[in-house]
């Protein structure tokens, strides 16, 4: 573990109360650094008390300073539960208004925990903002560099792509070199009392998992009806809400039976859910917004593998950045607006940004595509 920094340097930890953060904590104590635990209220802590899996609130900032007791180290809670509302919750739901899949925690790392915890870190003199990330940050020949983790069934990398450079140049991730399984095993040894507790679940700030209620509450007009409709402009029948709905969809359409249907397209504007067959989903290319690049920029398009989504594995893809634009190699199923789309060269993270909508181009009755589109831009 060479986190490259000086014997008995001041760090800061960013402890959730889970036992990723814990571990690392600990580590870092057993290294010899000088240790102060962080942790963010970021929600309502009543709301919290009852979700199982939650972090940031009640039971969980209680676990962060029982271990940071255990460890002799100074613990501190930050009230950040303003900005998190303003840069997290709202956009969360500001995206899914707009028909759009969004994706809070990587928001959360954006907006709240790389920018105004790292900035209170350096204002308390740390040299560095530890977080318990299954990520690597490795030195490269101009810098450091964000890596995969080694166990790629827990790598958290496609949620850190807005890490920028300067950023990065303050971060370490002491977990991103080893399985989940050590990182108990390293629980257990240091006698956390938090050694067998569940991981936290997305999405924290979502009680019961009903993310839908929290939009409903937030945006009250979050659940207007409207039309289901078949790319070749059948109206198949009618919805709740098209919040309750994303890109490649299959179950839960209630249209009856016939050919499989998957959600192709939603279409806040007339509230309508336009669903079509399996290969009314390829997208041979999109459009990203918000690049973000880490390292030098390449001059002219640019191979690499990308993610668009972070249950899938990278695939062989062709950038043009100064256009905002990935093209494929192969046709891609499911793209969603509001998901990010990662850029990687071998295990490395080159950046990435945000899924855009695709361009209408409407054609076709009512002006629903027909469902020989490619439904690229």
């Amino acid at each position: 573990m060479d986190l490259d920094l000086p014997k008995g340097a001041r760090i800061v930890v960013a402890m959730s109360g889970g036992v990723d953060s814990s571990v690392a904590a600990a580590l870092m104590v057993e290294a010899g650094f000088e240790v102060i635990g962080m942790t963010l209220q970021l929600y309502d802590q009543g709301a919290a008390a009852a979700k199982k899996g939650a972090c940031c609130a009640g039971q969980d900032i209680y676990d962060a300073r029982r271990v940071c007791d255990k460890l002799g180290i100074p613990h501190y809670v930050l009230d950040y539960e303003s900005r998190f509302n303003q840069a997290v919750i709202e956009d969360f739901a500001d995206s899914y208004m707009r028909g759009e899949t969004p994706i809070p925690c990587v928001r959360c790392n954006q907006q709240v925990k790389f920018k105004d915890l790292l900035a209170t870190a350096r204002e308390l003199g740390a040299e560095a903002l530890i977080t318990g990330h299954y990520v690597q940050r490795l030195r490269g020949g101009e810098g450091a560099e964000l890596h995969r983790a080694v166990d790629h069934s827990r790598d958290q990398s496609y949620f850190l792509f807005a890490t920028t450079q300067s950023q990065l140049d303050f971060l370490r991730f002491p977990l991103g070199g080893m399985p989940k399984a050590e990182t108990r095993a390293h629980a257990a040894r240091f006698e956390l009392e938090i050694a067998d507790k569940p991981d936290s679940q997305d999405i924290c700030f979502v009680p019961n998992g009903s993310y839908v209620s929290v939009l409903e509450k937030l945006r009250p007009g979050a659940l207007e009806a409207g039309e289901i409709v078949h790319v070749d402009g059948r109206v198949l029948g009618q919805h709740k809400g098209i919040v309750n709905y994303t890109i490649g969809q299959r179950k839960g359409l209630n249209i009856g039976g016939g050919d499989p249907l998957y959600v192709v397209r939603l279409d806040p504007a007339t509230h309508r859910v336009i669903v079509g067959p399996y290969e009314a989903l390829a997208r041979t290319e999109m459009e990203i917004k918000e690049l973000n690049w880490l390292g030098a920029l390449p001059e002219g398009p640019l191979t690499c593998e990308v993610r668009v989504r972070s249950t899938r594995p990278p695939v062989p893809a062709e950038l043009f950045l100064e256009e905002g634009r990935v093209v494929f190699s192969t046709p891609q199923y499911g793209v969603a607006a509001g998901q990010a789309c990662v850029f990687y060269q071998g295990s490395r993270v080159l950046g990435g940004g945000w899924i855009v909508r695709e361009k209408e181009g409407m054609v076709g009755v009512a002006g629903i595509e027909p469902a020989t589109s490619t439904m690229s831009t």
